[in-house]
C-alpha cells in the first residue's frame, strides 16, 4: 500500500536541507528521518542553490527620469486611445445613420 503524499512547507524544506548543510547530517539519514527520497532532497538543495540569490536582490527604484518618460508614454497612449474612442463613436453615428436611411432600423 503506498504512503500519502507529504507537502513540506518552506521553513521545514528549509530545516531539512540545515541538518544536511549545516549540521553536516549525512543525506541518508536527513532522508530516512523525514520519510523523503535523497532525489527529493536533492531537487529542494538545487533549487536552493539556483534561487538562493534572489533573497539578496533589493528592487531597484526608478530614477526620475524613468518615472517621467513612463508617465509620458502613459498619456500618449490615453491619448491615442480617446482618439480611437472618437474616431469609433464618429463611425457608429455614421453608420446608425445610414442604415436609417435605408430603412433597416
Amino acid at each position: 500500500m503506498s504512503r500519502a503524499r507529504r507537502n513540506f512547507t518552506g521553513a521545514e524544506k528549509m530545516a531539512i536541507l540545515r541538518e544536511h548543510l549545516i549540521e553536516q547530517a549525512p543525506v541518508s539519514e536527513v532522508c530516512e528521518k523525514h520519510g523523503i527520497q535523497p532525489t527529493v532532497f536533492y531537487q529542494w538543495q538545487k533549487k536552493l542553490f539556483e534561487e538562493g540569490a534572489a533573497v539578496f536582490e533589493q528592487p531597484r527604484a526608478k530614477s526620475s527620469r524613468q518615472q517621467s518618460a513612463e508617465a509620458r508614454r502613459i498619456e500618449a497612449l490615453e491619448a491615442k486611445v480617446r482618439r480611437k474612442d472618437e474616431v469609433l463613436a464618429e463611425l457608429m453615428e455614421e453608420h446608425v445613420a445610414l442604415k436609417k436611411s435605408l430603412g433597416e432600423a
